[in-house]
């Protein structure tokens, strides 16, 4: 089995704007190189979970969030790093309806332990917001670290 470093991307990978969603509004967080290059050396993938709400909204398309995010993970190349993937829910209950996917719920976790074999028990998660820290409360990772 496999092990996992899962990161919440606004206000952990990115500083978090409120939605977004253009190249130009985003700015990494200092050191999250360096912490993914250090977890990838240590043999952790490194997997990427954002609720992305906008989606929902109307104010970017999916084709948005795609663009971003490869160039996203294109950056994350060039320092070293391979992001195994990146997992977002487009929903927002008040517009879509329930989902199993939106944190604080852990589908996007339980999809990705299911995709690459994961021990959730041996898993890291770090979130900004108390809703990350639950998603991992819920599907049994045991390292949970909030940011401010």
């Amino acid at each position: 089995m496999n092990k996992a470093l899962f990161l919440d991307r606004d206000g952990v990978v990115n500083t978090d704007k409120n939605y977004v969603h253009k190249i130009k509004d985003f700015d990494f967080i200092d050191g999250i190189f360096d912490l993914c290059k250090k977890y990838q050396d240590d043999g952790y993938l490194i997997i990427i979970i954002t609720n992305q709400a906008g989606i929902a909204r109307g104010y970017y398309t999916e084709g948005d969030f795609e663009i971003l995010t490869e160039w996203m993970i294109n950056e994350f190349k060039l320092h070293g790093i391979k992001i195994s993937k990146v997992y977002h829910c487009p929903h927002y209950p008040d517009i879509t309806g329930p989902c199993s996917c939106r944190k604080p719920n852990p589908g996007m976790i339980f999809q990705a332990k299911e995709d690459f074999n994961l021990n959730l028990e041996e898993c890291t998660l770090i979130g900004d917001k108390e809703s990350d820290i639950q998603a991992g409360r819920n599907a049994g990772i045991s390292t949970l670290l909030k940011v401010d």
